[in-house]
């Protein structure tokens, strides 16, 4: 893939260079829907097939490359570049008379300086009929006399530009079979217009065809687009609506457009159709399938019913961010904390950033800890009283989400835990406490108070003792090392340090949807006040489950999230983004891919099925609004 460096990005709003000649077949009148069709950035123009340059002069790329078998045109085009004030002195020398007209074409324009005989093609395309470029078998320009009034033969503002121009680009006087291999590069955006296929007797191309472009010219082209294409260039080409292009190029995209020949003797035969090809260069993220096998060590992830949490789609997570050669993996919302650890076991550099205490903590005991473990008897100690107990849990909490025995126990383990002064052990007994209470509590959320979600299942009937201390086996037991230095950060991803080298940025945020709400810490907040110990928090005493007010998040409006996913993209702009969201959250497919277009090069979108563990979002008309498309939006 070609430096950022090396990109020209397409301004619209650009004014345009004028084109130096009348050209029959030129591209004026469908530069819009060509420019509609082009990448919106690309590392070099290239145009074999360069003609009359309508989309050349009016892009006016730097650095292209253009080129034509024509070396009369292409004298002129190198002409203006060196010499533009030649050109302009031997141009004023003609004037619009039939007997002038006759006498200049009778000239050899090989005989005659570079820039006498670019002015001789300037003039006899002003003056000769519509614009026609036509010689006989000999090589000589037949055209006839135009007899227009008062054409503009010396547009001295137009070659000024073009000279600025040309004098920056590469003109060649080749063939496309030999400019094409030696020239273009995956990033290049090469557009092809070849002399057209006839629109009548199909079968008889040859005979039908005045130019020197055959049938077999036509396939080669095509087998040459097909290169291009595994090469990673973006391509268009326009040609006739003829059946052998929509046979040839039926692998890519082929619409037909409504045009006028400028050329065409009867008027009622003025009415035509063109067909525009858009080759767009392979994507490397493609189809991506559930074939990504997990790393064994993701089956020790001691996983947990956790709001958003990626567990069924790590395989297309995986397929996508494996594709990526990257040094440093950024999780930048990492709520479970399971996609950090999956690219943890996967050997890459992780940084998991999340504004929640509880995510960041388990980060800290399961991603940036290498092989620090909370010995199990200790983990038992910490169940017994020691330490002074404040009995917060017990009095603020009482009978709203555990029994009394319970709080009294949390109240220990809170104290017990901060006495432990190794970061990663205390690390590691914070999340199996929280994990603990995860699991004790009906649906594993704090929304509501007594247990009306109980349906016996096993985990409500075991002890709290019992779950602490097989959640700290099960975190001991993923401890695990890779040899790369993974860091745990709690605090907004606004203010997440920008990764140096390269990486790839994974945006898990919250969805915002007009039919539910994403607040975690609603859904959270006693644990999350676990992981904090309630400090920095107010506790809403007057409210029935004795929440905290949620964290100040961009992403609890529709315009919030739109203009934060726009922050976002410009602060990891150098890196590879892949961000993950839902169907019916808003900004909606078009408006993400627009934002990261911004940004990126490519962006591609990978659709997945997806059904969300939460119940809460409704029916609508007898189907469930769980099931939705989960879209990958991956940005390079």
């Amino acid at each position: 893939m070609p430096d950022s460096s090396d990109e020209i990005i397409l301004k619209k709003s650009l004014p345009a260079c004028r084109p130096l000649l009348k050209w029959a077949g030129g591209k004026t009148q469908l530069l819009g829907e060509i420019r509609e069709r082009m990448p919106d950035r690309y590392r070099r123009y290239i145009e074999p097939f360069v003609g009359g340059g309508a989309l050349f002069f009016s892009l006016r790329p730097t650095g292209g490359v253009i080129a034509d078998k024509n070396p009369e045109l292409v004298n002129l085009y190198r002409a203006v570049a060196r010499d533009v004030r030649g050109v302009l002195h031997h141009l004023r020398r003609y004037r619009n008379a039939e007997e002038v007209f006759y006498a200049v074409r009778l000239q050899d324009w090989r005989v005659l300086s570079s820039s006498e005989a670019a002015a001789r093609t300037l003039y006899l395309n002003r003056t000769g009929f519509n614009g026609l470029y036509r010689v006989n078998r000999n090589g000589q320009f037949n055209v006839p006399f135009g007899r227009y009034k008062n054409p503009l033969v010396v547009d001295e503002e137009a070659l000024e530009a073009a000279k600025v121009l040309l004098s920056g680009t590469t003109i060649l006087c080749a063939d496309f079979r030999d400019v094409l291999p030696d020239v273009a590069r995956t990033g290049d955006f090469v557009f092809l217009d070849p002399p057209y296929l006839p629109v009548s007797r199909f079968a008889d191309f040859r005979r039908y065809n005045p130019e020197p472009f055959s049938i077999d010219d036509h396939a080669a082209l095509a087998a040459e687009v097909e290169r291009l294409h595994s090469r990673g260039c973006h391509v268009i080409l326009t040609n006739a609506n003829h059946p052998f292009v929509h046979e040839a190029y039926r692998a890519f995209s082929v619409e037909i457009l409504k045009t006028r020949r400028s050329i065409a003797a009867a008027g009622r035969s003025r009415a035509g159709e063109d067909v525009v090809v858009t080759v767009r260069p392979p994507s490397p993220v493609g189809d991506v399938q559930k074939t990504s096998v997990l790393p064994p060590q993701m089956q020790k992830f001691p996983e947990t019913r956790y709001m958003g949490s990626k567990h069924k789609l790590l395989p297309e997570i995986l397929g996508v961010i494996s594709l990526f050669d990257c040094d440093t993996v950024v999780d930048l919302f990492a709520g479970s904390g399971i996609v950090g650890y999956l690219m943890k076991a996967e050997g890459k550099q992780v940084l998991s950033n999340d504004h929640m205490f509880l995510s960041s903590t388990a980060a800290r005991a399961l991603i940036e800890n290498d092989s620090v473990l909370l010995p199990a008897e200790e983990a038992k100690a910490l169940l017994e009283p020691g330490r002074p107990v404040d009995r917060f849990v017990e009095r603020t909490f009482a009978g709203l989400y555990f029994a009394d025995e319970v709080n009294r126990r949390i109240d220990i383990l809170r104290a017990n835990i901060k006495g432990i002064t190794n970061p990663a052990r205390r690390a590691i007994a914070l999340t199996a406490l929280v994990r603990a209470c995860l699991k004790k509590r009906p649906r594993g959320i704090f929304t509501y108070v007594g247990h009306r979600y109980d349906d016996g299942r096993r985990d409500l009937r075991r002890t709290f003792e019992e779950h602490f201390l097989e959640a700290v086996d099960r975190i001991n037991d993923a401890v695990f090392g890779n040899g790369k230095e993974s860091q745990a950060r709690n605090g907004d991803a606004l203010t997440c340090p920008v990764p140096a080298g390269s990486s790839l940025v994974y945006i898990d945020p919250p969805y915002y949807s007009p039919l539910s709400d994403n607040s975690y810490v609603r859904r959270y907040h006693f644990v999350e006040g676990l992981a904090r110990d309630w400090q920095g928090v107010d506790i809403e005493m007057h409210t029935l489950t004795r929440k905290f007010g949620s964290y100040p998040t961009p992403f609890s409006t529709r315009k919030g999230a739109v203009l934060a996913f726009d922050r976002l993209f410009d602060r990891f702009r150098d890196s590879v983004l892949v961000v993950s969201y839902a169907s019916n959250a808003r900004p909606d497919l078009k408006e993400m891919v627009q934002l990261m277009k911004k940004y990126k090069r490519h962006v591609e979108v990978v659709p997945v099925d997806y059904r969300y563990c939460f119940g809460n979002r409704g029916q609508e008309s007898g189907k469930s609004r769980n099931v939705v498309q989960e879209y990958l939006f991956v940005g390079f």
